[in-house]
């Protein structure tokens, strides 16, 4: 049920602790029966307020950058995993002391840091990406196999170098797949690379699986997950960030204009651009609360963002009842990815960020953002 956001200044968004706790419950029961460790990806969801809640469940992070190792070590606790197209000379020491796993995506990076890995008081676990170059995305830009990627290692490049020192191998192919996909991808991966996996300490199967989408078929990722630790006898990881927040949160926004150029339009205080750029990226049509298709109801709108960018457009939407100025209006599944990825084009506001407790009814407001905000990332 859709929380009353009506004492919440808006753009928001809001997080729903009971949603979250129900994601939360399937990723421990595929824990539990896969026998695998699932990681948060904080580049897909990094709300920090909410981990003391994940970190009951999940055993660690995955970070992509310096900054997300440290609010991983600083704020999760539990593993940090790290795992980037390069890393830089001038920020390995920093990385070391926050990380516990290290993927490197070449064996140039690998052999370039490798003694001071090693010299490393404390350890960490190094592996490398592999690229088994098979497709399962359809939108290209976010297939990391598709012909001529920068991530991962051929099996060419593989047979060509020394592999000693490395304890794990990881792969990434999905992006909101289900895991007949994972299966299609396992099959391809252990024809390639399976030979080289017996003495590995553990194999990551990357990120993009929508574990907790309502048609996923949980019972045969629990199983192909078994097989390979059986098969293989290595520790399993998943490294989701959608699954986690998939459908936990919202972004309220208020209806600030109605014009008209050949359709009924919408300003509202919220933007693609800056506040959901997946709409524009993937691109994708968000779910509004009570809207349609267009022509579905009786009255359609072109929902605009706040931005000078022409392209701002949310999309159109149909509505049982005219719009009208100072109207909410709700935004479904805005917790992953628009948060991580908004943005101060045209110093337009940030959303507040609030959490939602549906035992009580309440609200809390955990972070609002000013024009420091805003000047502070430019000098």
């Amino acid at each position: 049920m859709i929380p009353d956001v009506g004492s919440l200044r808006t753009p928001c968004y809001i997080i729903d602790l009971g949603l979250l706790r129900k994601n939360l419950d399937i990723l421990g029961q595929v824990q539990a029966a896969a026998g695998c460790k699932i990681l948060l990806a904080l580049k897909g969801f990094a709300a920090w307020s909410t981990f003391p809640l994940i970190r009951k469940t999940l055993h660690g992070v995955t970070a992509s950058s310096r900054h997300e190792a440290m609010l991983g070590k600083e704020e999760f606790g539990g593993e940090v995993h790290l795992c980037a197209p390069a890393y830089r000379d001038d920020e390995i020491d920093a990385l070391l002391a926050c990380v516990d796993h290290m993927v490197f995506n070449s064996f140039s990076q690998w052999q370039r840091f490798r003694a001071r890995i090693q010299a490393c008081p404390r350890p960490v676990s190094c592996g490398l990406r592999l690229n088994p170059e098979h497709s399962e995305v359809a939108t290209a830009i976010y297939d990391p196999c598709a012909p001529g990627s920068r991530l991962g290692v051929r099996l060419e490049t593989f047979l060509a170098h020394d592999r000693a020192g490395l304890e794990g191998l990881h792969f990434h192919t999905l992006c909101e797949l289900n895991a007949d996909a994972l299966e299609r991808t396992l099959a391809v991966f252990k024809n390639k690379f399976g030979p080289f996996i017996p003495g590995m300490k553990w194999v990551n199967f990357g990120g993009g699986h929508h574990i907790t989408r309502p048609d996923y078929d949980v019972e045969r990722l629990c199983r192909l997950v078994r097989d390979f630790r059986n098969e293989f006898a290595v520790e399993v990881y998943l490294e989701p960030g959608e699954a986690i927040a998939l459908n936990t949160g919202y972004l309220a926004a208020t209806v600030l204009d109605i014009t008209h150029n050949r359709v009924d339009i919408a300003i509202l205080d919220t933007s693609a651009a800056t506040h959901m750029p997946d709409v524009l990226e993937m691109p994708y049509r968000p779910v509004i609360e009570g809207a349609g298709k267009p022509g579905e109801h009786p009255h359609t709108y072109r929902l605009g963002g706040l931005t000078c960018l022409a392209g701002d457009v949310i999309g159109d939407y149909s509505f049982p009842e005219p719009l009208k100025v100072g109207q909410r209006l709700i935004f479904h599944d805005m917790a992953h990815y628009s948060m991580v990825k908004n943005n101060t084009f045209n110093g337009v506001g940030l959303p507040d960020i609030v959490l939602y407790e549906p035992e009580t009814g309440a609200f809390q407001v955990v972070r609002e953002f000013s024009y420091l905000d805003y000047k502070q990332r430019l000098s």
